[in-house]
């Protein structure tokens, strides 16, 4: 078993295909199927179902795979302490982020003084909802996610606060309302957004013994604000997540009442021992937090 094997494997799992995993990696896709065969081989189980297409993961090959991904983790963070120590400045940081919030609000604040302060690292962010980068740490796909707090199955490291709003169009009787009620939004129409926050959201409702009229279903925040300037329903997303407006965008914000706050922290597996990127990045984390 080699670490080129266990990498192979891992990027299989993430692109189920072997072309896409070839041209991830650089190599030919004969050697990406030769690699996976003699590791398969060697363990004397099949990790992929090769039947179905795109291909999927075998019961024996889930439980390995973050075995895999767990020794990739180490074997890196390995190689970067003995860079460290060699006074080499560089690595890979993984990170998981869900929606306009993290990426377009606080990852760039954050990545601008990580840059600064380490420039030799390289980050790869992903983007996702909010319950697949909760999987991505549980499976150790990422160094650090963006999550909601609290959450006690991570070590976390609190970030932000944030407010959800109702969004309605700028001509309807409800932008003149200093405040919204979940209950006025289930008189019309609801755009549910499928991305972000929207777990959240539905469980706002659901706790206030509501249910939404939903009529549309959007994953992108630009498809939600556009149908709610033209009065095509309302909804609800997290502040954080709009842009910045200049008074003309035909939908307007509005707290809700009473108003729901979110917290949003960066979380990293609570078995992880975390790489010296991550640790770096948790450390500026915690310095550039008060200006949030």
């Amino acid at each position: 078993m080699t670490f080129g094997q266990l990498e192979i494997f891992a990027t299989l799992a993430e692109t189920r295909g072997f072309t896409a995993a070839a041209l991830r990696l650089g190599v030919s896709q004969p050697a990406v199927s030769h690699a996976l065969k003699t590791l398969e081989t060697e363990l004397g189980v099949a990790l992929f179902d090769r039947t179905v297409s795109p291909i999927e993961l075998t019961p024996v090959g889930e439980r390995l795979l973050a075995r895999a991904r767990e020794i990739l983790g180490l074997a890196d963070a390995i190689h970067q302490e003995a860079l460290e120590y060699r006074g080499v400045q560089s690595g890979r940081l993984r990170i998981g982020s869900f929606g306009a919030t993290s990426s377009l609000q606080l990852l760039p604040r954050l990545l601008e003084r990580f840059h600064k302060e380490h420039p030799g690292i390289e980050v790869m962010v992903e983007e996702a909802p909010d319950d697949e980068i909760i999987r991505w740490i549980e499976d150790r796909r990422i160094d650090l996610g963006f999550v909601v707090l609290p959450d006690d199955r991570f070590r976390t490291w609190p970030i932000a606060q944030d407010q959800f709003v109702a969004l309605v169009a700028a001509d309807s009787a409800l932008a003149d309302q200093p405040s919204v009620r979940l209950e006025q939004l289930c008189e019309r129409p609801f755009i549910m957004p499928e991305s972000g926050s929207a777990g959240i959201i539905r469980r706002l409702f659901t706790q206030s013994r509501l249910s939404p009229n939903v009529r549309y279903r959007t994953s992108q925040i630009l498809s939600t604000l556009t149908m709610v300037s033209r009065n095509q329903g309302v909804s609800v997303v997290a502040e954080m997540a709009l842009p910045k407006v200049n008074g003309g965008e035909g939908w307007v914000s509005k707290p809700l009442d009473p108003v729901r706050t979110r917290k949003i922290g960066l979380a990293m597996h609570s078995q992880a021992n975390p790489s010296p990127a991550a640790a770096a990045f948790v450390g500026v984390v915690e310095k550039t937090r008060p200006a949030f």
